[in-house]
């Protein structure tokens, strides 16, 4: 993401900054933070939900904000503050009802334009810029953003640091802030998921982990990469996804998410020197269709991938296949194998670009939020703090006729980006 100074040169004005509180005191309660939470610190996620004027017809910012009170009352993590243990030093959540910022902005442009935007300069200045430090008591670990568009329509921009919990986790914070606008009384509490234990053998090391060290970043929770990364968005319909599939003739077992991934593997294959990344990381996330009652949290699933063969070389199917065939492994096994080995404030972690990393949300039901019974008509998410691997997220797209396409978000550098747009356009017409 950008500076808040680079707000000045997009055409969103009137920014209008407050807090919103739990409706009730939480009870200043300690949140203990995993070795996964950890792992993934320096990593935000970033979404955006556009929602024409038919949607929000008669609602006020008030209305948008209320439900934001009783939606912390649950989710009273998202209200926290970090801080940092006595005696160990390690970092945990106070449940302090710090809030979450509230931002109001006014665009002077429609929705549609703003959609014929790509890549870092739509969807910065829609989800306000966050990161966590230097002064970790007072930063917020979740912004809201309700940005007002020329045409009557509305965005709610997500800023939400990942160390709080994934991007399903998020999305399900977003629907049910709606669902308590709609007037539905949300339960009391919410479960404490556990964390999972991998089925197979965590085996660590070298090229192949899907973590990789970095140097600390003390109290500014902040990854800094060597090379310029920049982020665009790959619309694909349902009709290009079925004629991909077919051309790729890979088997019924392998998924979109599947084919997506071997193409853009392959495509960067082409123009890198090195003949393209032999080591990939699958990241996916338990229980995306059943976190309505559970907390914020991390449940990563990770698998790495490594070719022994030229991918430039190989039919795409063959890739498709071998990412389908994956062994997965738990996220929160790997962080605490890691950790046991080295302390965790003797450096960090990434996760997202530590190799180049193909994230699975195709599942997630993203277009389910609604506003007065409309569902938004466009949403994207991204992710921040990405090494220099880079990432692929692919998500589903708006409703179609005749089905659903895919959002596929990319985050790499910035000559890779260049040569992937072309590569696609050229071989597939779908950049």
């Amino acid at each position: 993401m950008v500076s808040p100074s680079s707000y000045s040169e997009s055409p969103i004005s009137g920014m209008r900054l407050s807090s919103v509180v739990p409706a009730k005191q939480t009870g200043n309660k300690d949140h203990p933070l995993t070795d996964l939470d950890l792992a993934v610190k320096l990593h935000y996620v970033r979404a955006v939900y556009f929602f024409d004027s038919e949607a929000v017809r008669g609602l006020t910012i008030n209305d948008l904000k209320t439900p934001m009170f009783k939606l912390l009352d649950i989710y009273f993590t998202a209200a926290g503050r970090i801080r940092r243990s006595e005696t160990t030093g390690r970092p945990f959540l106070k449940c302090n009802d710090g809030g979450v910022r509230f931002v109001e902005a006014f665009c002077d442009k429609t929705i549609d334009d703003l959609l014929n935007i790509n890549g870092d300069s739509r969807d910065n200045c829609l989800a306000y810029y966050q990161t966590l430090g230097p002064d970790l008591p007072f930063s917020p670990p979740v912004l809201v953003q309700f940005t007002w568009f020329k045409c009557g329509g509305v965005s709610l921009g997500l800023s939400w640091a990942h160390i709080i919990g994934d991007p399903i986790s998020a999305s399900t914070f977003v629907n049910k802030w709606a669902l308590i606008l709609a007037g539905h009384i949300p339960i009391k509490s919410l479960h404490s998921p556990k964390p999972r234990k991998s089925e197979t053998p965590v085996s660590l090391p070298g090229k192949s982990s899907p973590m990789k060290r970095v140097e600390p970043v003390g109290d500014h929770w902040k990854f800094s990469n060597n090379c310029k990364m920049e982020t665009q968005s790959f619309q694909i319909t349902s009709k290009q996804l079925a004629h991909m599939a077919s051309r790729v003739c890979a088997p019924a077992n392998v998924s979109h998410f599947e084919v997506l991934s071997a193409v853009i593997w392959k495509s960067l294959s082409k123009f890198r020197e090195d003949s393209g990344p032999r080591v990939v990381t699958i990241c996916a996330y338990n229980n995306l269709g059943n976190r309505e009652n559970d907390g914020p949290t991390n449940d990563l699933v990770l698998s790495t991938i490594g070719a022994d063969f030229n991918v430039r070389k190989v039919d795409i199917s063959e890739l498709a296949v071998l990412i389908a065939d994956k062994k997965r492994v738990d996220g929160n096994s790997l962080a605490e194998e890691i950790f046991s080995e080295e302390e965790s404030e003797s450096s960090d972690l990434i996760v997202y670009g530590a190799n180049l990393t193909f994230v699975n949300m195709e599942e997630a039901d993203v277009y389910g939020l609604k506003l007065q019974g409309k569902k938004p008509v466009f949403v994207n998410y991204a992710i921040d703090g990405v090494g220099n691997e880079g990432i692929v997220m692919i998500l589903r797209g708006p409703d179609e006729e005749d089905g659903c396409g895919r959002t596929v978000t990319v985050v790499l550098p910035q000559d890779q980006l260049t040569n992937l747009e072309k590569e696609l356009n050229q071989e597939w017409s779908v950049a």
